[in-house]
Order: C-alpha cells, then sequence, then structure tokens
C-alpha cells in the first residue's frame, strides 16, 4: 500500500478535527455549532422538498438524496456511540439528521 506523502498540507486537514474539537469546548460555542449544523440541515430539507414539489418528475430521486443520508447517519452514529471521546461529532450527526427531517417534514405538511 502506498502512503500519501506527509506534506504541510495533508498535516493541516489531518488536523482540523482536532482544531475543531478543542474550539468547541466551550458550551456555547458547542451550541453554536450544532445549532448552525441544524439549521443547515433543515435549509437543506426544505429546499429539497420545494425544489422537488416544483419540478414534480424528480420525487424518486428526491426520496433516494434523503433517504440516504438519513440511513447512513443512523449506520454512523451507531459506531460513534463507541467512542466516547467523540461526542461533538455525535452531536453534529444528530443535529444535522433531525434538522433535514424537520425541513421534510414542513414542507410535507406544507402540501397537505
Amino acid at each position: 500500500m502506498i502512503r500519501p506523502q506527509q506534506t504541510r498540507l495533508h498535516r493541516q486537514v489531518a488536523l482540523q478535527g482536532e482544531r475543531l474539537r478543542h474550539w468547541a469546548e466551550n458550551p456555547w460555542r458547542r451550541l453554536s455549532l450544532v445549532l448552525i449544523t441544524g439549521f443547515g440541515a433543515f435549509f437543506f430539507g426544505g429546499a429539497v422538498g420545494m425544489l422537488t414539489g416544483a419540478l414534480a418528475y424528480l420525487d424518486p430521486l428526491a426520496a433516494l438524496i434523503c433517504v440516504v443520508p438519513i440511513e447512513l447517519s443512523i449506520r454512523c452514529r451507531r459506531w460513534l456511540l463507541q467512542r466516547p471521546q467523540d461526542r461533538l461529532t455525535l452531536q453534529l450527526l444528530d443535529a444535522g439528521r433531525i434538522g433535514l427531517l424537520y425541513g421534510l417534514l414542513q414542507e410535507g405538511f406544507k402540501l397537505l
């Protein structure tokens, strides 16, 4: 197996997760990061629902676009629960999943 070259860019990208975790040690920063993730996913869920409702012929594709990330996040959540030191990633994943689901539900209620 060929290992990638250890360049400065490679080291900086590898450290970004640790830097974000260190930055989010403050509870207010952590809360703001979780809220931004949740609202971003909520916006994305609403946008997918609105666009597919307007175009009306992409419904199966839109359902696939919405179901696959939710299912993958559930599978990743099981794996993240086994790693007790990494709670920020778990919180961000949950906020994104719930935000996407709420955005889709809101678009569904608009159609009633």
